[in-house]
């Protein structure tokens, strides 16, 4: 699974011909979860509530890069690198 960003020891995922709904992967630590593209929700598990709002912040500003990455991965191109929250 190809890792498209990382800021503040949280690492962004989106695996290749993944099922839909549109959603990449996030760690940190030992939490992991699962969030929604277009939705921006959590779909599931869990993080700590600072680390939380750092995913929601990014993602809400990168959900154009993160379309177009989800959409290269489900073609089994290379999703590409998306510049982490600064």
């Amino acid at each position: 699974m190809p890792e498209v960003s990382r800021f503040y020891g949280i690492v962004i995922k989106i695996y290749f011909s993944d099922h839909n709904p549109p959603h990449f992967h996030a760690e940190y630590g030992d939490f992991a979860i699962v969030m929604g593209i277009d939705s921006l929700a959590v779909i599931a598990g869990e993080f700590p509530p600072r680390a939380m709002g750092l995913v929601s912040e990014w993602a809400l500003l990168r959900q154009r890069e993160l379309s177009a990455a989800w959409e290269r991965a489900r073609r089994l191109e290379a999703p590409g690198r998306i510049a982490p929250l600064s």
